[in-house]
């Protein structure tokens, strides 16, 4: 059975959301909130700017880097790449601001490959 972009992205969801519990667990319920607050917001702008590019949940045709892959320790990549752009992307300093970029990896770090969620209080 094949899964549809909006059926794995269900399943990616309901990952996230686990992992968002037992991150509640470690570290407390207004984590949680403020963790999925960004991601939600993350997943907005996301939409706006960047899934042209990057695919729909991150999702993409192979034309573009797969944002899944970042680690979480690859954030000043993340960063350096939106302002200043890299390859085909462009630069996008002066339209996306620092606190959206936030937003934006705490979405990125819901559908990550590796899941661990580090993001600025």
């Amino acid at each position: 059975m094949t899964q549809t972009p909006s059926s794995f992205r269900c399943v990616l969801r309901n990952v996230a959301f686990a992992l968002a519990a037992f991150f509640t667990l470690v570290t407390g319920p207004s984590a949680l909130a403020q963790t999925n607050d960004m991601a939600d917001k993350g997943e907005r702008i996301y939409n706006n700017y960047c899934q042209t590019c990057h695919g729909e949940s991150l999702i993409n045709s192979g034309q573009s880097f797969d944002l899944r892959k970042l680690k979480v320790s690859e954030k000043s990549r993340f960063e350096n790449s939106v302002q200043n752009g890299k390859n085909q992307m462009p630069p996008w300093k002066g339209v996306i601001s620092p606190s959206d970029m936030e937003f934006i990896w705490a979405y990125i770090r819901t559908l990550a490959n590796d899941k661990e969620i580090n993001v600025a209080p």
